[in-house]
């Protein structure tokens, strides 16, 4: 999940300055981790430990309450009973990554993604984005090839991923939306030559950047690994308990799946 963390990282200067370039420097004095590496964090601690996941995303958000959460979210997670808010937004797919790690089978997989997402996502875009967002990962993780992955998720979530970086650079605006952000993600990373590459396809198509780019580096370490240079500087960026929980999380799975706790 240090794909989609790194992603956001890097995205996060521009998601209210888009660039739509491939040329800028990876990472400057103003990025910083948002919303997106926080919840990813609290996803990845919940597989780990069990309990309920609403906490765990309660525990992180309210410690980190400034990282530019969604509005829904953000009163959610303050009121004293939680239920869901049928969102369809990105949020849930900006956070799920870890839930493609942890299980070798698609069946399980795309079930963490789907409780990962119910407890504020209920709405079926909101829970589909993160599903194909964790079939991506695991496909890529896996070795399978990028037209494989494009042909799947494209049949199984009705994503229209026919289009290329190029063309959606031209047309794509900022969208919070699952169906306007996760397809877009997809594609930025199937069409990439190497990790750097794919945040680089990113950042250049506009939009809610700190979330596609970490979506797309969410699938994108599955397709190339996270170099060590940007691996060591978006840790840089992060506080102890939250590399205390990505550690712990990546000596997990080094040997494979794991159980899950929850």
């Amino acid at each position: 999940m240090i794909g989609a963390i790194a992603g956001d990282i890097i995205g996060s200067r521009f998601e209210f300055n888009n660039l739509k370039s491939k040329e800028f420097e990876l990472f400057a004095d103003s990025c910083d981790f948002t919303d997106d590496t926080v919840l990813t964090i609290a996803v990845a601690k919940w597989l780990m430990d069990g309990g309920d996941l609403a906490d765990h995303l309660c525990h992180f958000g309210l410690k980190y309450n400034n990282r530019a959460y969604g509005g829904m979210f953000y009163r959610w997670m303050n009121q004293w009973e939680r239920q869901p808010y049928n969102s369809w937004g990105n949020g849930s797919a900006m956070r799920v990554s870890a839930c493609a790690w942890v299980k070798d089978d698609l069946a399980s997989v795309l079930d963490l993604a789907k409780q990962s997402a119910e407890v504020t996502h209920n709405h079926p875009e909101g829970i589909k984005g993160a599903q194909a967002t964790a079939h991506a990962i695991l496909m890529a993780r896996q070795g399978s090839t990028a037209q494989s992955i494009r042909d799947a998720i494209s049949v199984t979530y009705d994503y229209d991923l026919s289009e290329n970086v190029d063309e959606i650079r031209e047309w794509y605006y900022f969208n919070e939306s699952c169906g306007k952000t996760v397809p877009q993600a997809i594609i930025c990373a199937l069409e990439a030559t190497s990790f750097e590459d794919a945040i680089r396809n990113a950042v250049s198509i506009g939009g809610d950047s700190d979330t596609v780019a970490a979506i797309t580096g969410s699938i994108a370490e599955g397709m190339f690994g996270v170099p060590d240079d940007i691996r060591d500087k978006a840790l840089s960026y992060l506080r102890e308990d939250m590399i205390a929980v990505l550690d712990r999380f990546t000596n997990h799975t080094n040997g494979g799946a794991i159980a899950v706790a929850c």
